[in-house]
């Protein structure tokens, strides 16, 4: 509106034409001024521990300061498995951040967002201190800046981890237990191929910074095993190195609390986070080279507090206690070992006619009147089938303390907290066209497909493990399935909480 007046009055200037002009004056004096340019500064510092062990590639954070008028927000992205609670970051991180940047520069705690990628890379101790200076040199190099959103699509890198089973409950794909037997599963959950992305770029068309938001657990680890930022490492590193050296990506984990890389528990190939990283970093780029960015974006955040109620597992501890006791119960004496199992395994299931000798010894013995091998294939197969059993019920044994443990972990965290809520943070941040809503937890895939079905805005995105770590949220329908699986195990909440965060969300993205 500003630039489009100044040429009406020039050219109604330069053509003598006085009336014109003072008509245009008038309207320059009565209509709304427009909204202040958007600013936005990128920086990254290195937090990578070197002293953890060998290193495959380096852990960033990410800040991404963005201004317009009196508001200004800072948006962090670090390559941790948790902003708090669990690994490297300690829980005072995110305090300690806020107050030291409303200090120096006088941005309100709520107005800085800190997203987790959720590998498993080691962080360094001052990781606080070097999320400052990151923050220090992006507000040191604010530019005017366009802003443009869009989507991308990849469905080739991840897979819902939790398999229906037939019985009607649900299990893990872990590396913490085995898997139910084939014959057992039914069906598997769904995932979210949508890559979220918003561009920014500076006046003379470069692009400063991508902010992508893709859901799945950057988990899958590299050959060597060494420190690495694993799947989202990669995928920065294209997305940066074709969009030119002065840009920078930040990744916002999604709704990845239930998603797993793709072939997770494959023992055939060494583990490798650089194809599939690769994949979601050309993936992105083909949904960013459609985006047109616009120099009026607005800059809005909501940030809200949310109580969530708190679940009570005594009774679920007690039922899988028994189930506990009755699978120990259940092994029973077997003949066999493993040494003498396998061979007999692999023998039986090469020829399972006659697996003990050759076809002409059974003819032999068969026109003789004898049934002598047919006996002892028999007792070998009621052996096998015994010895198996027991691996099954192993097996099951592994997954009801694993999971048992994560329960019994949280009911003494709620007992010890005396009280039967939980108070989290929920924000909503409007950057041009894009609407985001953050939570601190593992979200799973479907509240993220359900908030972006419900929202009325298309371009709706959810990130998770945003602004401190409360575990795993499954949906309610998932909590009914406690003990079965990690998401409603190493859970704190009650099943009613998925309705309130949901009403939440999408309040608050209205509001945008």
């Amino acid at each position: 509106m500003k630039r489009s007046i100044q040429d009406l009055c020039n050219m109604a200037v330069q053509s003598g034409l006085c009336v014109a002009a003072l008509c245009v004056w008038q309207l320059c004096c009565v209509l709304p001024v427009d909204a202040a340019p958007l600013l936005a500064g990128a920086a990254k510092v290195d937090i990578t521990d070197v002293d953890a062990g060998p290193v495959n590639d380096p852990l960033y954070v990410k800040a991404l300061v963005l201004q317009s008028g009196d508001t200004k927000v800072v948006l962090l992205t670090l390559d941790a498995v948790a902003i708090g609670e669990i690994g490297y970051i300690k829980n005072d991180y995110l305090p300690t951040v806020r107050a030291e940047l409303e200090t120096q520069f006088g941005i309100q705690p709520n107005h800085v967002l800190a997203n987790a990628s959720h590998c498993h890379g080691v962080v360094c101790k001052d990781v606080a201190e070097r999320t400052i200076q990151a923050v220090t040199a992006a507000q040191e190099n604010l530019v005017p800046v366009k802003v443009g959103v869009g989507t991308g699509f990849e469905d080739r890198i991840m897979e819902n981890r939790r398999l229906k089973l037939k019985s009607g409950r649900e299990a893990d794909v872990r590396h913490a237990y085995s898997l139910p037997p084939n014959d057992e599963i039914a069906a598997v959950g769904p995932v979210d191929p949508e890559i979220g992305l918003v561009r920014i770029d500076r006046e003379d068309g470069s692009t400063l910074a991508v902010i992508y938001n893709f859901a799945c657990h950057p988990i899958q680890g590299v050959p060597s095993g060494g420190n690495t930022a694993d799947i989202i490492g990669y995928a920065s590193k294209v997305i940066e190195e074709n969009l030119g050296e002065d840009t920078l990506a930040l990744f916002m984990q999604g709704c990845g609390g239930d998603i797993n890389p793709i072939l997770y528990k494959d023992v055939n190939h060494p583990r490798s986070a650089e194809p599939l990283g690769n994949m979601l970093g050309l993936s992105a780029l083909r949904g960013l080279r459609d985006i047109k960015t616009d120099e009026n974006a607005e800059l809005k955040l909501i940030p809200e507090m949310l109580t969530l109620p708190r679940g009570d597992r005594t009774d679920r501890i007690a039922e899988l206690e028994a189930e506990q006791r009755r699978l120990l119960e259940s092994l029973g004496g077997t003949s066999l070992n493993f040494e003498t199992f396998l061979p007999l395994v692999v023998k039986y299931r090469a020829a399972e006619e006659f697996p003990s000798y050759y076809s002409h010894r059974y003819l032999h013995d068969n026109a003789l009147g004898r049934d002598d091998f047919q006996r002892l294939d028999a007792e070998n197969r009621r052996n096998m089938e015994a010895y198996l059993k027991n691996i099954h019920t192993m097996e099951e044994l592994t997954r009801v303390q694993t999971n048992l443990a994560l329960l019994k972990k949280h009911q003494a965290s709620l007992v010890a907290s005396g009280k039967r809520t939980i108070d989290v943070e929920v924000t909503g941040l409007r950057l041009g066209e894009m609407k985001m809503v953050t939570f601190p937890g593992e979200l799973t895939v479907q509240i993220g497909l359900n908030l972006k079905q419900e929202a009325e805005h298309e371009l709706t995105f959810v990130a998770g493990y945003t602004n401190g770590y409360i575990y795993y949220a499954p949906t309610a329908d998932q909590l009914r399935n406690v003990g079965g699986a990690q998401e409603d195990s190493d859970c704190i909440l009650a099943p009613e909480w998925q309705e309130e965060f949901e009403s939440r969300a999408l309040s608050i993205l209205s509001r945008l």
